[in-house]
């Protein structure tokens, strides 16, 4: 395994432990179909949330959520209707974005953004 699939894989069970501390029941991790792959998937009290997660080293100039370009939300999207075609639920959809960000001594630090984009205009919220 390459060090950016290791970087990746710890950032995501680094938010799995943030989201199951904070009530979400994991649904799917790597979800994957032919328009792309969903890092996380969800369930809180009223959602299903697909959740994009983005791990960097600290001092990186851009911010990690700015790596979920308008593309990468597109294949979320059309990832997430196809999941959500055999998966049934009450819940609506929420698509978030959580960066990871490792500092020089190893600490992780969780920026966890909900509606971080939607279907209707694919655009940002709140960055």
């Amino acid at each position: 395994m390459n060090k950016n699939k290791s970087v990746g894989n710890d950032g995501e069970k680094t938010v799995i432990k943030y989201l199951k501390k904070h009530k979400y029941k994991i649904i799917d991790t790597n979800y994957s179909c032919k328009f792309g792959e969903i890092d996380i998937i969800a369930e809180s009290r009223d959602y299903v949330a697909f959740i994009e997660v983005k791990t960097r080293a600290y001092g990186q100039m851009l911010e990690p959520r700015s790596a979920v370009d308008k593309r990468k939300q597109q294949r979320i999207i059309k990832t997430a209707s196809i999941f959500l075609y055999t998966y049934e639920s009450k819940k609506l959809p929420r698509f978030d974005i959580a960066e990871v960000i490792i500092d020089q001594k190893g600490k992780k630090t969780i920026n966890y953004f909900e509606n971080a984009f939607w279907q209707e205009n694919n655009g940002y919220a709140g960055f």
